[in-house]
Protein backbone atom coordinates (compact mmCIF):
# COMPACT_ATOMS: atom_id res chain seq x y z
CA UNK A 1 0.00 0.00 0.00
CA UNK A 2 1.31 3.44 -0.90
CA UNK A 3 2.49 5.68 1.89
CA UNK A 4 1.95 8.78 -0.25
CA UNK A 5 -1.41 10.44 0.41
CA UNK A 6 -1.09 12.44 -2.82
CA UNK A 7 -1.18 9.16 -4.76
CA UNK A 8 -4.41 7.86 -3.24
CA UNK A 9 -7.24 7.73 -5.76
CA UNK A 10 -9.77 9.10 -3.28
CA UNK A 11 -7.64 12.25 -2.90
CA UNK A 12 -7.59 13.06 -6.62
CA UNK A 13 -9.66 16.07 -7.73
CA UNK A 14 -9.23 14.93 -11.33
CA UNK A 15 -10.92 11.61 -10.58
CA UNK A 16 -13.89 13.32 -8.95
CA UNK A 17 -14.24 15.74 -11.86
CA UNK A 18 -13.89 12.96 -14.43
CA UNK A 19 -16.51 10.80 -12.71
CA UNK A 20 -18.89 13.72 -12.19
CA UNK A 21 -18.52 14.83 -15.82
CA UNK A 22 -19.32 11.36 -17.11
CA UNK A 23 -22.34 11.08 -14.81
CA UNK A 24 -23.55 14.53 -15.86
CA UNK A 25 -23.31 13.71 -19.56
CA UNK A 26 -25.19 10.43 -18.95
CA UNK A 27 -27.91 12.42 -17.14
CA UNK A 28 -28.24 14.73 -20.16
CA UNK A 29 -28.52 11.84 -22.63
CA UNK A 30 -32.26 11.03 -22.28
CA UNK A 31 -33.15 14.73 -22.27
CA UNK A 32 -31.18 15.35 -25.46
CA UNK A 33 -32.31 12.19 -27.27
CA UNK A 34 -35.77 13.77 -27.52
CA UNK A 35 -34.12 16.68 -29.35
CA UNK A 36 -31.98 14.36 -31.49
CA UNK A 37 -28.84 16.05 -30.18
CA UNK A 38 -25.65 14.69 -28.68
CA UNK A 39 -24.15 16.51 -25.72
CA UNK A 40 -21.46 18.25 -27.85
CA UNK A 41 -24.12 19.27 -30.39
CA UNK A 42 -26.20 20.67 -27.52
CA UNK A 43 -23.26 22.79 -26.33
CA UNK A 44 -22.78 24.18 -29.83
CA UNK A 45 -26.48 24.97 -30.11
CA UNK A 46 -26.46 26.70 -26.71
CA UNK A 47 -23.69 28.96 -28.01
CA UNK A 48 -25.55 29.60 -31.28
CA UNK A 49 -28.92 30.27 -29.64
CA UNK A 50 -27.12 32.86 -27.54
CA UNK A 51 -25.11 34.38 -30.41
CA UNK A 52 -26.21 33.58 -33.97
CA UNK A 53 -24.51 34.37 -37.30
CA UNK A 54 -21.00 33.87 -35.96
CA UNK A 55 -17.71 32.81 -37.48
CA UNK A 56 -16.37 29.39 -36.62
CA UNK A 57 -13.50 31.06 -34.79
CA UNK A 58 -16.02 32.60 -32.40
CA UNK A 59 -17.69 29.21 -31.82
CA UNK A 60 -14.29 27.73 -31.00
CA UNK A 61 -13.89 30.42 -28.32
CA UNK A 62 -17.41 29.99 -26.94
CA UNK A 63 -17.56 26.19 -26.87
CA UNK A 64 -13.88 25.58 -26.10
CA UNK A 65 -13.84 22.91 -28.82
CA UNK A 66 -10.92 23.00 -31.21
CA UNK A 67 -11.74 23.47 -34.89
CA UNK A 68 -11.04 19.80 -35.63
CA UNK A 69 -13.67 18.75 -33.09
CA UNK A 70 -16.15 21.46 -34.01
CA UNK A 71 -16.17 20.89 -37.79
CA UNK A 72 -17.79 17.41 -37.73
CA UNK A 73 -20.34 18.61 -35.17
CA UNK A 74 -21.29 21.50 -37.45
CA UNK A 75 -21.56 19.15 -40.43
CA UNK A 76 -23.99 16.92 -38.53
CA UNK A 77 -26.05 19.89 -37.38
CA UNK A 78 -26.19 21.13 -40.95
CA UNK A 79 -27.32 17.69 -42.16
CA UNK A 80 -30.15 17.91 -39.61
CA UNK A 81 -31.12 21.31 -41.08
CA UNK A 82 -30.55 23.02 -37.74
CA UNK A 83 -27.80 25.34 -38.98
CA UNK A 84 -26.33 26.52 -42.25
CA UNK A 85 -22.69 27.36 -42.96
CA UNK A 86 -22.25 30.30 -45.28
CA UNK A 87 -19.31 32.27 -46.58
CA UNK A 88 -18.77 35.41 -44.53
CA UNK A 89 -19.64 38.71 -46.17
CA UNK A 90 -16.78 40.27 -44.18
CA UNK A 91 -14.09 37.70 -45.05
CA UNK A 92 -14.68 35.29 -47.93
CA UNK A 93 -12.11 32.89 -46.44
CA UNK A 94 -14.28 32.41 -43.36
CA UNK A 95 -17.57 30.62 -42.76
CA UNK A 96 -20.36 31.92 -40.58
CA UNK A 97 -22.84 29.70 -38.81
CA UNK A 98 -26.51 30.64 -38.90
CA UNK A 99 -29.34 28.95 -37.00
CA UNK A 100 -32.21 27.90 -39.29
CA UNK A 101 -35.92 28.09 -38.52
CA UNK A 102 -35.75 24.43 -37.49
CA UNK A 103 -32.88 25.32 -35.18
CA UNK A 104 -34.94 28.10 -33.59
CA UNK A 105 -37.87 25.71 -33.12
CA UNK A 106 -35.47 23.32 -31.42
CA UNK A 107 -34.47 26.09 -29.03
CA UNK A 108 -38.06 26.28 -27.76
CA UNK A 109 -38.05 22.51 -27.23
CA UNK A 110 -34.70 22.64 -25.43
CA UNK A 111 -35.86 25.32 -23.00
CA UNK A 112 -36.98 22.66 -20.50
CA UNK A 113 -33.64 20.79 -20.45
CA UNK A 114 -31.80 22.87 -17.80
CA UNK A 115 -34.69 22.66 -15.34
CA UNK A 116 -35.18 18.94 -15.96
CA UNK A 117 -31.51 18.37 -15.23
CA UNK A 118 -31.58 20.60 -12.17
CA UNK A 119 -34.42 18.46 -10.79
CA UNK A 120 -32.20 15.39 -11.13
CA UNK A 121 -29.19 17.02 -9.46
CA UNK A 122 -31.00 18.76 -6.61
CA UNK A 123 -28.31 21.33 -5.87
CA UNK A 124 -29.30 24.59 -4.27
CA UNK A 125 -28.85 27.63 -6.49
CA UNK A 126 -25.91 28.68 -4.34
CA UNK A 127 -24.24 25.27 -4.69
CA UNK A 128 -24.71 25.31 -8.47
CA UNK A 129 -23.25 28.82 -8.75
CA UNK A 130 -20.31 27.86 -6.53
CA UNK A 131 -19.60 24.73 -8.57
CA UNK A 132 -19.69 26.72 -11.80
CA UNK A 133 -17.35 29.36 -10.36
CA UNK A 134 -14.88 26.78 -9.06
CA UNK A 135 -14.79 24.83 -12.32
CA UNK A 136 -14.26 28.05 -14.31
CA UNK A 137 -11.47 29.02 -11.90
CA UNK A 138 -9.87 25.60 -12.42
CA UNK A 139 -10.22 25.89 -16.20
CA UNK A 140 -8.60 29.35 -16.19
CA UNK A 141 -5.77 28.22 -13.93
CA UNK A 142 -4.90 25.26 -16.11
Amino acid sequence: MSEYAQLKLENQICHSLYSATNALIRAYRPLLEVLDLTYPQYLVMLALWDEDNVMIKRLVERTRFDAGTLTPILKRLEQKNIIVRQTSAVDSRQKVIIVTGNGRALEAQAASVPEALACKIKFSEEEAVMLKQLTEKLYSAI
